[in-house]
């Protein structure tokens, strides 16, 4: 793993591309991973809070929603961040 990481780096400084350039390409993959994971975790305690209180399921709901946005809206400007780092 450390081999293929340092190669990476290796041909990324050889070919001229630049580590700011490789670094935005992988932030921006972390960020979608991120996103992800938020929004799955999210998901799965809403459900959990649904199974308790099922009276309660539509106030639950309703912030499991806001909250996914929220969690995506930071996601896809992190994203673009990184790919206007890529282009300029």
């Amino acid at each position: 793993m450390l081999a293929t990481i340092l190669t990476v780096l290796l041909q990324a400084t050889a070919t001229g591309i630049g580590l700011g350039k490789l670094g935005a390409g992988i932030g921006a993959g972390i960020a979608a991973i991120a996103a992800g994971m938020g929004i799955g975790r999210i998901g799965g305690s809403a459900m959990e809070a649904i199974a308790r209180q099922p009276e309660a399921a539509k106030d639950i709901r309703m912030n499991m929603l806001f909250s996914a946005a929220f969690i995506e809206g930071v996601a896809l400007f992190a994203v673009a961040v990184c790919l206007l780092i890529l282009i300029l």
